[in-house]
């Protein structure tokens, strides 16, 4: 049986061009995963609201990270593919759970190579409704309807592995050694609170309070968005050894009216301005390639509310991209599978 690896990361637009953007947001926003409205509360909310409304903004903010080769979160993905090809003796490809470059594609690409076994890595170090579980359901049903005869195996998140986080933590050192700064923001991507509830797995024992989060041992942990990114911004203070006090975790990027993970980005960097807080350094661990909610909503909107809050220096920290050791994890993440199922046979 031959094996293959596929990486799946979010997705892009074809270009910044309102049409494509509004076609990309289209499928994006009507993913029940995403949001998680039955489906005519959905349908008017998306089709009868955002799409009427949000795609020429988001155009515009598309165009102000575009990159000459294209998306810059497609392009590092591929790069990304790339590094991990040349350090692995099968397959890989590539695709995005949402946009052109469709899971079918990248599915087809390996079962074309010969592939019969095929290990799925979401490019995500924390499972989320949002981004793991969707991409996991949608290649559950695409193996159902087109690839019967593969075997799929999946990754759990791997926000907890020694050499990820080694590798996280040795990203965000060499800004901040060289770096003045008094207080790091490990900004992840928000859910709804609901989302959190919703994947608990023991059924209501999460309290939306923040202290199950460090309960050690807790079933729900394996599949709580806020446990895993709580935990990532612990272990890399404690492989930095950051100060307490200097660092701290917020949640960007909400939509609608609905609570969301706290505190908030936009807020913390607003009220950290405002208390006196002058330089200030942020990274974003929920996101393994820069994309749009890095390079516009944190370099460009963050930077803006910084300095007209007062603050005078604000350091974003590039995301993994394609870095060599970042790479090797995925290859140690993939070696293992295919060891394991060696080991097996």
């Amino acid at each position: 049986m031959s094996k293959g690896i596929l990486l799946v990361n979010l997705g892009s637009p074809d270009s910044p061009n309102p049409k494509d953007v509004k076609k990309y947001l289209g499928e994006f926003l009507m993913d029940e995963r995403v949001i998680d409205l039955p489906l005519l509360a959905r349908t008017l909310l998306v089709k009868g609201i955002i799409l009427n409304t949000r795609p020429k903004a988001s155009a515009a903010a598309y165009k102000k990270i575009w990159w000459e080769e294209g998306s810059p979160l497609i392009v590092l993905s591929e790069r990304l593919q790339e590094k991990l090809q040349n350090k692995v003796d099968y397959p890989v490809a590539l695709a995005m759970r949402y946009g052109s470059m469709t899971i079918k594609k990248g599915l087809q690409e390996l079962v074309d190579k010969g592939c019969t076994e095929i290990k799925t890595v979401p490019l995500y170090p924390q499972f989320a409704m949002a981004t793991t579980e969707t991409i996991d359901v949608k290649i559950d049903e695409l193996v159902a309807e087109f690839f019967p005869e593969v075997k799929i195996t999946r990754t759990p998140a791997f926000y907890h592995r020694q050499d990820y986080i080694d590798v996280l933590s040795k990203s965000i050192g060499e800004v901040l050694n060289d770096l003045d700064y008094e207080h790091i923001l490990f900004s992840y991507h928000g859910v709804p609170e609901r989302h959190i509830r919703k994947s608990d797995i023991t059924n209501g024992n999460c309290k939306m309070n923040g202290k199950c989060c460090f309960k050690k041992g807790s079933k729900q942990h394996e599949f709580c968005y806020r446990h895993q990114c709580e935990i990532t911004t612990v272990n890399v203070a404690k492989k930095l050894g950051l100060k307490n006090g200097t660092y701290s975790t917020t949640f960007q990027s909400r939509l609608g009216f609905d609570p969301w993970l706290k505190p908030y980005t936009d807020r913390t960097i607003e009220r950290m301005g405002k208390e006196g807080v002058k330089k200030m350094a942020i990274v974003t661990p929920a996101f393994v390639s820069d994309c749009l909610e890095t390079l516009e909503e944190i370099a460009m909107e963050g930077k803006e509310i910084f300095h007209e809050m007062g603050g005078e220096e604000f350091t974003v920290i590039p995301c993994l991209n394609e870095r060599d050791d970042f790479a090797q994890v995925l290859a140690n993440i993939t070696d293992e599978w295919v060891n394991a199922e060696t080991m097996a046979k």
